[in-house]
């Protein structure tokens, strides 16, 4: 066989013994779920971000909430999330025929901020994952290094040779395992970090939209009174 052929990765994985094998199935599963997310994710807050910039521009152009609220209110974005839950405690807290304006404005102010809560914490829910690859990958790929280096010294036992020929395949087989793990780790590291600065700007964006909306609300309520 070549020598370049038998440290294909190809080779390298079908020479390795059953826990190594493991190991490296294990982390290659790993990082095909790391990218699925990645993607998915990437494409989701790309089309939240675009889809709350026009959510929210067409608000502040709208004459009439409530026109706006039946026609875009019921949507699936953050901001209508938002809106909607607005929308909702302002209807409960007004639908009596004296209004507490302290009251309301308080209850509003918790209604929005927990609409924004819940629609980050919807947001960022896949991000742990990427978190727990990046940590653990490493390590688990140092254990099948470890092993294969524990196998080389066996094998080195065996045969009383510490011949190349005998140490490199065990060896070579471990540090694959690492370089696996790593290949998992590393994008899974660089996404969570990205994900999570544009998880804050969204956070920060709809928290504006969240104050003024309540900004709105507190003005219509002195009208009112």
């Amino acid at each position: 066989m070549n020598p370049g052929d038998a440290m294909s990765p190809i080779a390298l994985f079908l020479q390795a013994d059953i826990v190594v094998k493991t190991v490296m199935v294990g982390l290659l599963l790993a990082s095909i779920w790391t990218w699925a997310i990645i993607i998915g994710q990437w494409l989701k807050m790309r089309r939240i971000e675009r889809d709350h910039e026009k959510f929210e521009r067409d608000f502040w152009k709208s004459e009439d909430i409530d026109s706006f609220y039946e026609s875009r209110g019921k949507g699936d974005t953050p901001a209508a999330k938002v809106l909607s839950a607005g929308i909702a405690e302002w209807r409960r807290s007004t639908a009596g025929r004296s209004i507490d304006k302290d009251g309301t404005r308080s209850r509003l102010a918790v209604a929005l901020h927990s609409a924004v809560g819940a629609e980050i914490d919807r947001l960022a829910g896949r991000l742990n994952i990427l978190a727990t690859v990046g940590s653990v990958a490493p390590f688990v790929g140092l254990f099948g290094t470890v092993w294969g280096i524990m196998r080389s010294f066996s094998d080195i036992a065996g045969q009383q040779s510490t011949s190349l020929d005998v140490v490199a395949p065990g060896i070579a087989e471990a540090l694959f395992a690492t370089a696996i793990g790593l290949f998992a780790a590393i994008p899974a590291v660089i996404a969570y970090n990205r994900f999570s600065y544009g998880i804050n700007r969204a956070e920060a964006r709809l928290q504006r939209f969240a104050d003024g909306f309540h900004g709105t609300l507190s003005r219509e309520l002195e009208v009112e009174g």
